[in-house]
């Protein structure tokens, strides 16, 4: 079997594949001046090679990408290889589009396909863990390789194996609608938990503890019968021997005085107020 009959075959091999042969529209297309003649030529190309594109595409299916997604995400790889590719430099158009188009997928589902964004690392971890057991299942049809097992045949250390492994199946969120595991229908919102109203409050009471160092002792002792010991200002008067009024006025000049104060951060703090 002479060279010229084995070329011929593998001519025709990828012809029959999804690769024709596209060698003398792409030595015109590089001549053309830019014009509607060299956008028909543009788009005949395209064409003729998108089932390609699409092939390519349906080796990221378990992405969790749609498959039209993928598509269109391919098609826009196989324009910009079009775009790109110089048959000057020798090289086939396939040879050059099939990573420009498969790139364009990874960085697709690098940047959309993830729901949790986890670092770049743990998903090339994922990735090179996946093609590891993929390989070890065809070669002795287990589901379930060891950590070690897949450490050596992609060459990572078991705990960047381990990492890998936990990247898988962050894709896609769960609903706040779905069943918790174990809990029969309870949906995973119920096990939530909710605000704490009390959070809003912590820089306010901070920032309120060096104040109150600077009250009077009755003032201190209003306030805290008034607000924590839930009595009225005429119990307390009676505590301390003055009118119910007298408490009335304490209250609210300590309230205005301290509101004053944690409204002006910088006003002097440390002076307490006579008794």
């Amino acid at each position: 079997m002479d060279r010229t009959t084995t070329m011929d075959r593998g001519a025709a091999r990828r012809r029959n594949r999804d690769a024709p042969d596209t060698a003398a529209s792409f030595a015109r297309l590089a001549e053309l001046p830019a014009g509607a003649e060299r956008d028909r030529l543009r788009q005949e190309l395209i064409a003729a090679w998108l089932p390609m594109a699409e092939r390519i595409s349906l080796r990221f299916r378990s992405s969790g990408e749609t498959p039209a997604d993928l598509r269109q995400v391919a098609a826009l790889g196989l324009v910009n290889a079009v775009d790109r590719y110089d048959p000057r430099l020798g090289h086939a158009f396939e040879t050059f589009a099939v990573p420009t188009i498969a790139g364009e997928l990874r960085r697709h589902i690098r940047d959309h396909a993830w729901s949790l964004h986890i670092p770049r690392r743990d998903q090339e971890l994922r990735t090179a863990v996946r093609a590891a057991q993929t390989a070890l299942g065809q070669r002795d049809a287990r589901t379930r390789p060891r950590p070690a097992e897949l450490a050596a045949e992609c060459g990572l250390t078991e705990d960047e194996v381990l990492r890998g492994l936990a990247a898988e199946g962050v894709h896609n969120t769960l609903s706040l609608d779905h069943p918790v595991q174990g809990a029969g229908d309870l949906p995973l919102s119920d096990t939530l938990g909710g605000l704490d109203p009390a959070l809003d409050l912590v820089v306010d009471r901070q920032s309120l503890k060096p104040l109150l160092g600077t009250l009077s002792e009755r003032e201190r002792y209003v306030l805290y019968w008034r607000f924590f010991g839930n009595l009225t200002q005429k119990q307390i008067g009676a505590r301390l021997g003055v009118s119910q009024m007298q408490i009335s006025r304490i209250l609210s000049r300590t309230c205005a005085r301290l509101r004053e104060e944690l409204l002006a951060p910088g006003a002097a703090r440390h002076t307490p107020a006579p008794g």
